[in-house]
């Protein structure tokens, strides 16, 4: 009902209402323990080796024991696995691969019932968008967020030169332009947030991106990897020379050589890699020397091969989270689905000692070409809060042709649910799509 009645109001009401929302989600992030988790995370920077092992056993312990009292599913998981609560007490990092996994379906299936805590705190639920093809829902109490929050504000925006006060643009998966017809941005005053659409990008709109870029006054952009590069090779390939950036800040898929390229020579600054998701139990940032560090404090990250053995140095294998932080819907072992390459060595640049990673294989994304030219780097949104969805598959046969293979459950609703997908593509790709399912 808000978003009908938001894409009524004129462009100025709109940027007024975007502000007040940036205000509540302000202080949602920012308040409370979030100074405090600043500090901390700031503080354990410079943990050694042996800090960090004695670190994550600790919290792996309370994580084990709070779940295994206060979560059904573990209580249950668990205990058919032959683990105690005195197991758990005295639990070993180097024994956690012999708990079992937690698949993405049992968080599909489980997420909103037996998965939550008993004591959890009073949060809300927020939904992925589906990126490898399984949707889920992920529960954040206000304190949880507000760690997350502080590892992103140490961990990515000091790292990148810039902090949560910078003017930056942002272009993600909102839609915050109903029609075809400019602006493509709106302003978010209490962040000093300019945000793009990423479903309007193409050759004759990227005049307009250039305008939000001035009038918001950015200095840094971040968002998702494929739709930052859209937007810097339109520039590139209509000669457009936008303002020099303090940073690019990338995440959530895989940013390639050419993306990384193409962004530093358009926005003439360095571009910063990250890896997390929304179900913030693991986070990979790169640090002012290049580096790909995994944050021990938010998550433990393990890498395995096929037969669940830890893989080799410089070797891609499956990542597995264990998230340190959400005791409201923990999430340990989790196969969240993508594939990283480890390092030889442990980071030692300066004081950081922190696993380092080669490379983040996961989360490539392709590109949706509509019939006038609209480029859609992030279709994967269309499948978000589709009940019953378990996975899905999106085909472009031709410009104006797209197939939807869907893997589904009882929860399914047919008619209900391919009217909302239809919807969602022609939004992105023009009323003259076809869409068959």
């Amino acid at each position: 009902m808000l978003n009908k009645i938001y894409f009524l109001l004129p462009v100025f009401i709109q940027n007024i209402a975007m502000s007040l929302y940036g205000l509540y989600w302000k202080k949602r992030r920012f308040g409370g323990v979030f100074k405090k988790e600043v500090e901390l995370f700031r503080s354990r920077n410079s943990f050694s080796k042996q800090q960090w092992y004695k670190y994550q056993e600790k919290e792996l312990r309370k994580l084990l024991v709070h779940s295994f009292t206060n979560v059904p599913f573990y209580k249950k998981k668990y205990s058919d696995a032959g683990f105690s609560i005195k197991d758990f007490q005295n639990f070993r990092l180097k024994d956690l691969n012999k708990l079992p996994f937690l698949e993405k379906e049992e968080l599909r299936q489980f997420g909103k019932t037996e998965l939550l805590s008993n004591t959890r705190n009073k949060g809300d639920f927020y939904s992925s968008s589906g990126s490898t093809g399984t949707p889920t829902s992920i529960y954040y109490s206000r304190e949880f967020h507000q760690k997350w929050s502080a590892a992103f504000e140490v961990r990515i925006r000091e790292w990148a030169g810039v902090d949560r006060f910078t003017p930056r643009g942002m272009i993600g998966g909102r839609k915050i332009v109903q029609e075809n017809s400019p602006p493509f941005y709106r302003y978010n005053f209490f962040e000093k947030q300019t945000y793009f659409s990423s479903y309007h990008l193409s050759p004759k709109n990227i005049h307009n991106y250039l305008e939000g870029i001035i009038k918001g006054k950015v200095e840094y952009m971040t968002g998702y990897a494929n739709s930052l590069y859209l937007i810097a090779k339109n520039f590139e390939e209509a000669n457009i020379s936008p303002p020099k950036m303090k940073a690019v800040i990338s995440s959530s898929e895989k940013l390639t050589i050419v993306m990384r390229e193409t962004l530093e020579r358009v926005f003439k600054c360095r571009v910063y890699d990250s890896y997390s998701g929304i179900e913030a139990c693991g986070l990979i940032s790169e640090t002012p020397k290049s580096n790909l560090i995994i944050s021990q404090d938010v998550g433990i990250i393990e890498v395995i091969d096929d037969q669940g053995k830890l893989v080799k140095n410089n070797c891609s294998g499956e990542l597995i989270s264990t998230g340190l932080l959400n005791y409201d819907q923990p999430l340990i072992r989790y196969r969240i689905g993508d594939r990283v390459s480890i390092c030889d060595e442990i980071d030692s640049e300066g004081e950081i000692m922190m696993p380092k990673i080669q490379s983040i294989d996961g989360r490539i994304s392709d590109i949706l070409v509509g019939p006038e030219g609209q480029q859609a780097g992030m279709f994967h949104k269309v499948f978000i809060d589709i009940n019953g969805l378990i996975a899905s598959q999106t085909i472009q046969k031709t410009i104006s042709h797209i197939v939807l293979k869907l893997v589904v459950d009882v929860d399914y609703n047919v008619l209900k649910s391919e009217i909302i997908m239809t919807d969602r593509l022609k939004y992105q790709l023009g009323n003259s799509i076809k869409v068959s399912f």
